[in-house]
């Protein structure tokens, strides 16, 4: 039996999720094995700071795209508030929340690759999902795109209403998701903490 559009589409957030998990695992064990030039210095401090401002951006901007979003997603096209100066702003306040872990890390470089993974992961995904919205709500959907960039936002579309109807179960559920990129925090400081008792070893040393 062929899958339809929609069982595609699920098929590719499963397969997203798996990938972005299978790369943060492999960040660790690279994490475990590399240190900042200089070890704790300003400029470590400093980018690990950054980097939770960038993870707070990424999970507020993640909750209030929800507000727009949550339960519409299938149903219409949502070009209102942040869903109209980018066709995807939950996955660009994503990227903020890929540099923030990354930069737990106190490397830019790897803070960078976070990031690109993170880009060439949603944009793989974006492909996709852009098949389905075609698919489904056709000119609609055409004229969305031809105003609308993917990713990069353009400010002079903003367009908004004066009142939402908000689901909060997809709110809170968003709000738990961001929460995991807190996780990071506890994880770097642990394997700095393992490094410099001694107990692994530091192989390469980026900036």
């Amino acid at each position: 039996m062929t899958p339809s559009i929609t069982d595609t589409l699920h098929r590719v957030q499963l397969i997203r999720k798996a990938v972005l998990f299978a790369c943060i695992l492999g960040a660790v064990a690279f994490a475990a094995v590399t240190q900042s030039l200089g070890g704790e210095t300003d400029f470590h401090q400093g980018l690990e700071f950054a980097g939770l401002g960038a993870i707070a951006i990424c999970i507020v901007g993640r909750a209030w795209c929800s507000l727009y979003i949550g339960g519409r997603k299938k149903a219409e096209i949502v070009d209102m508030g942040p869903y109209s100066i980018s066709r995807n702003p939950l996955y660009v306040f994503s990227f903020f929340g890929a540099f923030g872990i990354g930069a737990q890390t106190g490397s830019l470089a790897i803070a960078v690759a976070f990031v690109v993974i993170a880009w060439l992961v949603f944009r793989a995904t974006v492909q996709r999902e852009e098949v389905w919205l075609a698919a489904t709500f056709g000119e609609t959907y055409t004229a969305y795109v031809g105003r609308t960039p993917r990713f990069w936002p353009k400010f002079s579309q903003w367009r908004d209403r004066e009142t939402l109807e908000v689901q909060p179960v997809f709110f809170l559920r968003t709000i738990k998701d961001g929460l995991v990129f807190l996780l990071a925090v506890p994880i770097f400081e642990g394997i700095e903490h393992l490094q410099d008792i001694g107990w692994l070893q530091t192989l390469i040393h980026l900036p």
